[in-house]
């Protein structure tokens, strides 16, 4: 749930916009207008997360912030590269980025119906090693990071499920929409139509809900977990 203090919500609705906007041009195709749009997305998620959290703002909200960081630096910094340098930028900040959200949702692994029930795990494991399948023959040099980078994903995923449901959408929406770069980048046969606005529409819908089920942990009575 949104907040209902005016300036999360006006915050939360620019993101909204600014996302809407964003994946407007990616539809119609205009990509040399999308870098404006991309570089507001993760600034303005994470203004509103520093004004929706309560204060003092716990472990959980902080590392979440800093997430963004990451994230928006992997969304600009390979701008400023290009070919295999602009993609290995993008992947290191994004590893970090997962990293962190690691760092941040491990505390609640306790609480996962994954962690009492192993088999739960096993989407997971499949959707990773199927990635890593597809990918490996056009990966080249790149295979080591794409795959460190797919398992720091699929880890971030399963440990979102103890945070919240939000949470744990997000988290599968995250794999879901690097799973679209890495085939796009690496699998030849694969062709989606309006690949870059599906990437983008599951990659904002992803940050989103897991900053909503960080806020909502965050809210509760019990929500933080000593480090």
């Amino acid at each position: 749930m949104i907040p209902r203090e005016p300036l999360p919500r006006v915050l939360f609705a620019l993101f909204a916009l600014v996302a809407a906007a964003h994946l407007a041009v990616q539809v119609v195709g205009a990509e040399a207008w999308s870098r404006p749009s991309q570089v507001l997305l993760m600034p303005l998620l994470a203004a509103f997360v520093w004004a929706a959290a309560p204060r003092p703002r716990g472990r959980l909200v902080r590392l979440v912030l800093v997430a963004l960081f990451f994230s928006w630096l992997g969304d600009t910094a390979p701008a400023l590269a290009s070919g295999d340098t602009a993609f290995l930028v993008m992947v290191g900040f994004f590893l970090v980025a997962q990293a962190v959200y690691i760092a941040a949702f491990a505390p609640w692994w306790a609480r996962s119906p994954l962690g009492s029930n192993r088999t739960l795990l096993v989407p997971y494991g499949v959707v990773v090693a199927g990635l890593v399948a597809l990918c490996a023959p056009g990966a080249g040099p790149l295979l080591v990071p794409v795959l460190v980078y797919g398992l720091l994903l699929g880890a971030m995923a399963v440990l979102s499920v103890g945070v919240h449901r939000w949470a744990a959408v997000g988290g599968a929406l995250f794999l879901l929409s690097d799973g679209l770069i890495a085939l796009r980048a690496f699998s030849p046969g694969f062709d989606l139509p309006l690949s870059g606005f599906w990437v983008m529409l599951t990659y904002s819908a992803a940050q989103a809900l897991i900053v909503l089920g960080a806020l909502a942990r965050d809210r509760e009575p019990a929500g933080e977990v000593a480090a």
